[in-house]
């Protein structure tokens, strides 16, 4: 029995009537861990326990970490996760309410990888938060979902932060196929590795990450992101910070649920109408969740971003 469940596929009344287009959202707020992370993670762990894993260790800003927290408490396998300096107190939390054991090491997640690679043994599995064709293979279940649902977008829209989500979502448009369904992928400012890596051709690292989307982090990305984008069309979308939090505060508005800035960003392509989504008439949302963010913390990241622009 898979760790993830299937979440719900709606049509937003309130958005589409706002932007002249038939938005789909696809919930993945609505895992068990509060993110899309579940489905790929969950698959994974699953895995490498059958193949012998007697622990699972993992590295993350937040939603990856709780995934695999979450898993291995369904799964009875220890977790120890590594997490940055900026990782929340509430994800951290969250964790901890798992039953893994958290330990805050560097400030980025690059730190927190190598540290956490320092801690394996030979029956522990280290579960990747993005590059790992298991967790790829796992992600790709909501499209089957969707298609199993009937709906075929003309468009995707989802956030990147280190590909993995992007990857799954490929592979199961290929295994259903919908190979000639667009993606957008949408990034924040300040944490663009994947776009830059688009415009040049080849993986650009990023030398740090200046977004407040610290869940999409990722200095780079996997290497299959952008090996898929010589076969499939995907376009990239960088949006400011400001707007990635005005998206979470307008969905919590439209449909009561809190995500996170680096959710929200995806959001703001659709509620800012970006070139790239026009002349689509179907477009789908993928909603990825994050606990990271409250409803109070968006409305201070929001006060924080106009004392900036001086509003």
């Amino acid at each position: 029995m898979p760790l993830y469940i299937e979440t719900p596929l709606i049509e937003s009344r309130s958005i589409s009537r706002k932007v002249g287009q038939s938005i789909w959202l696809k919930m993945e707020s609505a895992q068990p861990s509060g993110s899309f992370k579940t489905r790929g993670i969950g698959y994974a762990c699953e895995e490498y326990l059958k193949r012998g894993a007697k622990r699972f260790i993992a590295s993350s800003g937040g939603n990856a970490g709780l995934a695999v927290a979450f898993a291995g408490r369904r799964l009875s396998v220890p977790v120890i996760v590594i997490v940055p300096e900026t990782a929340s107190k509430r994800a951290v939390n969250l964790m901890c309410l798992e039953n893994a054991e958290v330990i805050v090491h560097g400030k980025s997640l690059d730190e927190a990888h190598r540290f956490a690679l320092s801690l394996m043994q030979p029956t522990d599995a280290y579960i990747h938060p993005f590059d790992d064709p298991l967790i790829w293979r796992g992600h790709a279940s909501l499209i089957d979902e969707i298609f199993r649902a009937g709906l075929k977008p003309d468009a995707i829209v989802l956030s990147v932060g280190g590909g993995g989500l992007l990857c799954g979502v490929i592979e199961g448009l290929k295994r259903n196929g919908g190979s000639d369904v667009p993606v957008i992928a949408v990034e924040t400012e300040g944490a663009d590795s994947y776009g830059k890596s688009l415009n040049a051709g080849f993986l650009i690292e990023l030398a740090n990450i200046s977004s407040i989307a610290t869940t999409l982090g990722a200095r780079i990305v996997c290497e299959q992101a952008l090996a898929y984008s010589k076969n499939h069309r995907i376009e990239s979308v960088v949006l400011p910070d400001k707007l990635a939090v005005s998206a979470s505060l307008q969905f919590l508005q439209d449909h009561g649920i809190v995500v996170e800035p680096a959710c929200g960003v995806a959001l703001a392509a659709v509620y800012e109408k970006v070139g790239a989504l026009s002349g689509y008439k179907t477009v789908l949302v993928i909603v990825c969740g994050g606990v990271g963010s409250t409803a109070d913390d968006l409305v201070e990241l929001a006060r924080l971003e106009c004392d900036v622009a001086k509003c």
